[in-house]
């Protein structure tokens, strides 16, 4: 008795059916392939449409009561920001305007459209390095940064650039030139990013007024609470503004994407679809692996070995199964994620915590199977064998 009980007998069940087993490999491999997929393109979604937030040089930030994107932004008085100034424990502020223009890329003549960022090149806006060692060099009109992260089809910017070190072409119809090059990237909102001084923006965008921008800057002292500041900001300046942290800043623009379009839902409504194929997947097989051997399991039964030790060796059957499953989707996702940030820029990796999520999933989809499939293997009775 002890003999058998040490006995494999769920990776004998497996192997014995080695067609079986290879088909329901590639059944959790594609549920899990598409699992990783759509949480992928969630995760490049969220990642890419935050990083310009998070890039900001700066403790607070001031914007519109009614902000949801960077791509809809609503501006505000710059007063608010100069009041700012007069609080204890605020070192500096900076202006930022945002806007979408219209790139044209030389070789095709064709316009894109472009997210476009006005600061003043005199203070540090990003915390990018290229950014902050090249805004002397948009101090002149018509000069701007061009983020050579973005889509190929503004042309090969970065290339010519760092080549010949100048690139000519035009933004909304106005002759500019790229005067250096950062790395930012590509969301699912905008292919790319052009920064400018602010005199340029407001050449660009003519029907734009000097006294409204879209974001705040502040920039606290070494020894300032940011949260005694905050609170200082909120109970003081007008309703008509909203003062957060960089990261809610960032958290606003995400829940925008999450909750305030269809993309968020349709990515969870994607996981949710591989989770079901895998479970109906695993189901199958282990239904049909207990309907062929039911006498078998019924000689068990026979021989004193109870539904609950039966119960483990089919859920042993399942963790396998889920693993041999995930290991292969794993390495397909990396690989395309690798193929789909070569093609489209989106910032798409590979994470720990994404593939230890997928691999609980797995096993408890594979376990919800099991379970399923075990209420086949309870009617294995022992007088059928006889």
């Amino acid at each position: 008795m002890k003999l058998l009980r040490k006995t494999p007998l769920a990776w004998r069940q497996l192997l014995k059916e080695r067609t079986r087993l290879l088909i329901a490999v590639a059944g959790i491999t594609f549920a899990d392939m598409l699992i990783f997929i759509q949480m992928g393109f969630e995760g490049a979604l969220f990642d890419a449409a935050v990083k310009p937030h998070r890039s900001l040089d700066a403790d607070l930030v001031l914007i519109n009561p009614q902000f949801q994107t960077l791509f809809s932004v609503k501006n505000f008085s710059r007063e608010r920001l100069y009041q700012a100034l007069g609080y204890d424990g605020v070192k500096s502020v900076n202006a930022v305007y945002i806007g979408t223009g219209q790139w044209r890329n030389p070789e095709t003549r064709l316009e894109r459209a472009i997210l476009v960022w006005g600061i003043d090149p005199a203070k540090s806006a990003f915390n990018f390095p290229e950014i902050q060692q090249n805004l002397d060099s948009i101090k002149q009109l018509n000069q701007v940064l061009f983020d050579q992260a973005g889509r190929p089809e503004y042309g090969a910017v970065g290339e010519i650039f760092q080549k010949t070190g100048q690139f000519n072409t035009e933004l909304n119809n106005k002759a500019i030139s790229v005067k250096g090059i950062f790395s930012n990237g590509a969301s699912f909102a905008a292919d790319g990013n052009v920064i400018a001084s602010d005199s340029t923006f407001l050449q660009i965008f003519p029907e734009r007024k000097a006294d409204r921008i879209e974001v705040g800057l502040i920039t606290l002292k070494p020894d300032a609470n940011l949260e005694q500041v905050r609170s200082q900001l909120v109970a003081g300046l007008p309703n008509d503004i909203k003062v957060l942290t960089i990261e809610e800043f960032a958290q606003i623009e995400k829940s925008y994407w999450a909750s305030g379009t269809g993309i968020g839902f349709i990515f969870g409504l994607g996981v949710g679809v591989g989770f079901i194929v895998g479970i109906v997947i695993v189901y199958q097989i282990l239904y049909s692996d207990v309907s062929e051997h039911l006498p078998e399991y019924a000689t068990l039964k026979a021989m004193g070995y109870t539904d609950s030790y039966l119960l483990v060796v089919l859920l042993q059957e399942a963790l396998l199964l889920a693993i041999l499953g995930f290991i292969p989707a794993f390495f397909f996702s990396f690989g395309l994620y690798q193929l789909t940030y070569a093609a489209t820029m989106l910032p798409i990796f590979m994470k720990v915590e994404r593939a230890v999520n997928v691999l609980i999933m797995t096993i408890i989809m594979c376990s919800v199977s099991g379970a399923i499939a075990m209420r086949k293997l309870r009617s294995a009775d022992p007088a059928d064998i006889f």
